[in-house]
């Protein structure tokens, strides 16, 4: 299990360092600082800028899970946990669709009569180096979907595997109360959950680990804020909240006596079900934000503004009733700016968005003061502006950076490889830039895309949070490099903000997790 520490913890620990720490007032109660008046300080450690690079759908077993030690302190790595069947019992082999994991093409070493699986694979995790490399032509053409990949020699290189479900239902029901044994089962992509990756051949790793890299802290108790995918995760990363869908009818979703809204191919459902953008229906018709149920947007589902794909739409969320971390900050007088790769090309007048743009990586269009045409518009830039302002050192205070689809490390779409190179890339910006020595970079992802981890997430509230995922601080001012085992969330990042700038907190979950202060002391100190 991990290791848990609690906020007050944190600052005591903190306290004793003195001058790392900001003021008692700063790290005061939660709720004590202002919506509207921060009176800005500095992060911990006396940074002056944060950035916060956000990729994309891996668990930190399946990406971090063979990081092995740093500077001699253990990292909770990988852990092969046996999947089951929906009746409870343990496979003894992996089924598998990938269609170059498959069998065939791979030859059935592994039989199942009781499970009906031939196999290449048991019952434990597995490398995909050992059968997917970098730099297979496993890629889809960008655009194009591939429900099962692509088959080794007839796509583009980058080493892609096919994509796996990652939504709010089955993330709850594949992590089976803690026991985090029903990946394989709850997924479209089934034994795909148990792959790894070669953490070492991994690009940040190579790098983190070469001359003259920057030290870094690997948190390796931290978990996605909200169970399930992409949408959820990235409006808790800047307002520690699920919005509510205002339409007058909603297509709630219905589940079974297990809690799934679908069936897989290890997976038949025991009701009708429905599997849709929103949550269960209440009991009553309403809405019950801490049980989770009415027209809460929790599945992808598509901006209001411009830019935004086809189906459904989330009306603008009232940024003065539900407001974010970009509403604080830009009421208490603090620089900040979410930069995303494709950004201009989006938004051009007459122009397409590129082939691989997400719309729904883009959480602060979901609300109304950040429309076409409002102020709040202004902090909406394409990542070659980050790049450009880490090179000439005119950073702002916070930074969000959310790189293009082809570099954001996502399955199915997306090479790894190729992303964790973008990754460097701008790591190696940031770290040689002007602000250096002045900026902390928050490196983690948004979810877990449907992949295994062994940690049992802790149990906060009806949201989640939900499987652990990869998170690092990398700084050029850091004497250090070291692991941090303090238990984190998504919205520890939004709990760094507030308690550093003394900014009211948004919800109840960033009011009380911990905030990264513990790692940076560690990256500071060694």
């Amino acid at each position: 299990m991990s290791k848990r520490f609690t906020v007050l913890a944190t600052i005591a620990a903190l306290a004793v360092a003195g001058t790392l720490a900001p003021s008692a007032a700063a790290l005061g109660d939660p709720g004590g600082g202002s919506p509207g008046h921060g009176q800005p300080s500095t992060i911990p450690g006396g940074f002056k800028h944060l950035v916060v690079i956000y990729e994309e759908n891996h668990s930190f077993d399946n990406l971090y899970g063979g990081w092995g030690s740093v500077n001699g302190q253990a990292v909770d790595g990988t852990q092969s946990v046996p999947q089951i069947a929906q009746d409870g019992t343990t496979y003894s082999c992996l089924p598998q669709v990938d269609v170059n994991l498959a069998s065939p093409p791979l030859p059935a070493s592994c039989m199942d009569a009781a499970h009906g699986i031939a196999s290449a694979f048991t019952n434990h995790t597995f490398t995909i180096d050992d059968y997917i490399s970098p730099t297979d032509t496993t890629c889809p053409v960008p655009g194009v979907f591939a429900a099962n990949g692509v088959l080794k020699g007839t796509g583009e290189p980058g080493g892609c595997t096919r994509d796996l479900v990652h939504r709010f239902y089955e993330d709850q029901y594949q992590e089976n109360g803690g026991l985090m044994n029903r990946y394989t089962t709850g997924s479209d992509a089934v034994g795909l959950t148990q792959g790894q990756y070669d953490t070492t051949k991994l690009p940040i790793y190579q790098y983190l680990h070469s001359a003259g890299a920057p030290n870094y802290v690997l948190a390796d108790d931290f978990f996605q804020a909200a169970f399930g995918g992409s949408f959820l995760n990235h409006q808790w990363l800047i307002a520690a909240r699920t919005p509510l869908d205002t339409t007058a009818t909603v297509n709630n979703s219905v589940v079974d006596s297990n809690g799934m809204p679908a069936s897989y191919p290890q997976y038949h459902a025991t009701s009708p079900v429905k599997n849709t953008q929103w949550t269960v229906a209440c009991p009553d018709g309403g809405n019950d934000y801490s049980a989770a149920c009415g027209n809460f947007a929790v599945n992808t589902i598509q901006p209001a503004s411009a830019p935004h794909g086809g189906g459904a739409q989330l009306p603008l969320i009232d940024d003065t009733k539900y407001p974010n971390i970009g509403d604080r900050m830009t009421a208490a007088g603090i620089s900040w700016n979410w930069y995303s790769g494709g950004w201009d090309q989006a938004t051009a007048p007459g122009g397409t968005p590129g082939p691989l743009f997400q719309y729904h990586h883009q959480p602060f269009n979901y609300f109304a003061a950040y429309a076409p045409g409002q102020p709040g518009r202004d902090h909406l830039l394409d990542e070659t502006k980050f790049i450009a302002a880490a090179q000439n050192g005119t950073l702002p205070t916070v930074s969000f950076v959310k790189p293009y689809g082809a570099e954001n490390e996502h399955p199915g779409y997306a090479s790894e490889p190729d992303g964790s190179d973008h990754l460097v890339d701008l790591l190696k910006t940031i770290t040689t830039g002007p602000d250096a020595k002045s900026t902390l970079v928050v490196v983690t992802y948004d979810e877990f895309g449907g992949q295994a981890d062994h940690v049992a997430p802790p149990v906060v509230d009806k949201w989640g949070p939900g499987t652990r995922i990869p998170a690092l601080l990398v700084s050029a001012k850091f004497a250090a490099s070291g692991v941090d085992h303090t238990q984190y969330d998504t919205t520890s990042i939004l709990a760094t903000i507030e308690k550093s700038y003394h900014l009211a907190p948004l919800g109840t979950r960033d009011a009380k997790v911990n905030p990264l202060f513990a790692g940076i002391r560690i990256g500071l100190d060694g």
